[in-house]
């Protein structure tokens, strides 16, 4: 399969699951210059039908396969509950098809280091959609940052807690589904920290857990030798502000809600008025990680450059040894 795409090349992308998430990424899609949706696939093939006759998508796939095996696909978009990202992304990969797939990329480090393997084995184009890492004001704040807006870094500070309830069967509290509040909320805290200091030195998490045995409370704390820490945490049993603040050593810079899609950011410098950067609110925030794996395409880049391998492996890496230490296990 060609993956070159770019300016004045459409972009032909397929859309595996048919949930909220996969519905607001085609949403998205439409602000994309050179993007079509073109498919959908699910392994339900009403499900398929209902959605691709609601987003105007010409083909509807009742599996995997079906869509995987779509030459007039350039690269799909898995959605799914993260318990299944494993599967499905794999099953593109081996079709030979460019993925772009959700957050948290599987539900341990093995899974995830196999998938990248056999991307880089078949020479295709894999990259997770953290989004964050793909969005303006971020890589705004990185810039303030590296050019010693703030001086050195000494602390980070984020939180991403949702009140709930959520029933037993639910993807927050289903062990079968990869359910807790680590992997669904706390990979965003925890991304923060590792994209502004990189990874820590020293690991300390505690966690409540449900009935189901999965954590519905966590607190992450990250040691750095440079003396930088990071305090993060997660939840759902209780709605924190969605708000993060990186602290330095001549001024501060706090993340506008939700912190992961910015709505601005505020620069403290130490002595001086507060400097506002509004952030252009625009769809839903999953057009720039689209743009960016068409960018990807375009060059003939295999994975980016914003949302590298490395980097997810190595979250992945510090989300097992968090769970490890709170107790939580899947299937």
């Amino acid at each position: 399969m060609d993956q070159q795409a770019g300016p004045g090349r459409v972009t032909r992308w397929g859309i595996l699951a048919t949930g909220n998430i996969a519905a607001r990424f085609v949403e998205d899609l439409r602000l994309v210059p050179d993007a079509e949706v073109v498919a959908v696939g699910s392994r339900s093939l009403d499900a398929a039908r209902l959605f691709a006759d609601h987003h105007d998508i010409p083909r509807a796939y009742g599996s995997w396969a079906e869509l995987a095996a779509d030459d007039e696909v350039d690269v799909v978009y898995v959605a799914t509950p993260h318990a299944a990202h494993y599967d499905a992304t794999m099953t593109l990969l081996e079709a030979g098809r460019a993925v772009l797939c959700e957050k948290p990329f599987t539900l341990d480090l093995p899974t995830s280091t196999t998938l990248i393997e056999t991307a880089r084995k078949r020479d295709v184009f894999l990259m997770e959609a953290m989004w964050m890492r793909c969005n303006p004001t971020v890589l705004r704040v990185l810039d303030l940052i590296a050019d010693g807006a703030i001086g050195s870094v000494t602390a980070v500070q984020a939180a991403f807690g949702v009140a709930g309830p959520f029933p037993p069967e639910h993807r927050m509290r289903a062990k079968a589904l990869g359910g807790g509040a680590l992997l669904d909320l706390g990979v965003y805290p925890i991304s923060l920290a590792h994209l502004v200091l990189g990874r820590p030195d020293h690991i300390r998490s505690w966690a409540a857990l449900g009935p189901e045995g999965v954590d519905e409370n966590t607190g992450v704390v990250f040691g750095y030798d440079s003396g930088a820490v990071a305090s993060l945490s997660c939840g759902i049993v209780g709605a924190t502000p969605l708000t993060a603040t990186i602290t330095g050593t001549t001024g501060r810079i706090e993340l506008g809600e939700p912190f992961f899609r910015p709505s601005g950011a505020t620069l403290h410098r130490a002595g001086a008025e507060p400097e506002l950067l509004p952030a252009e609110v625009v769809g839903n925030g999953y057009q720039y990680e689209a743009a960016e794996v068409q960018r990807c395409l375009a060059a003939g880049l295999k994975e980016s450059s914003l949302v590298p391998h490395a980097v997810t492996l190595d979250v992945m890496d510090l989300l097992d040894t968090i769970r490890t230490q709170i107790g939580v296990t899947y299937p």
